[in-house]
Order: C-alpha cells, then sequence, then structure tokens
C-alpha cells in the first residue's frame, strides 16, 4: 500500500510542476496537469499488472 502512496505522491507533484512550466491559460494548464497525472497512475498501475505476471 505504501507503493502506492509513493506512487501518488510522485505523480501529483510531478504533474504539477508539468502544469507550473506548461504554456497556456490556467485553465489549459489545470487540465493539462489532471492528465499528466492521471496517466502517470493509469500507466503505472497498468505496467505493474504486466509486470506481476512475468517469473522472475
Amino acid at each position: 500500500m505504501i507503493h502506492f502512496l509513493y506512487l501518488l505522491g510522485f505523480a501529483f507533484f510531478v504533474s504539477l510542476a508539468f502544469a507550473i512550466f506548461a504554456n497556456g491559460t490556467l485553465r489549459s494548464r489545470v487540465i493539462y496537469g489532471l492528465k499528466t497525472f492521471g496517466q502517470f497512475v493509469i500507466i503505472s498501475l497498468v505496467l505493474a499488472w504486466i509486470l506481476y505476471f512475468v517469473p522472475w
């Protein structure tokens, strides 16, 4: 569970930095930040699910 919280924290702060440094209006930067946050979380969960079945 702690790994998931780290993932959310990392995704939040990186998305916040991306949104702050992006060009455009405030609305477009907020949407961009939310989209990057969602992409971080979804892609990480999909990769974790795929790697769960890889026999190491």
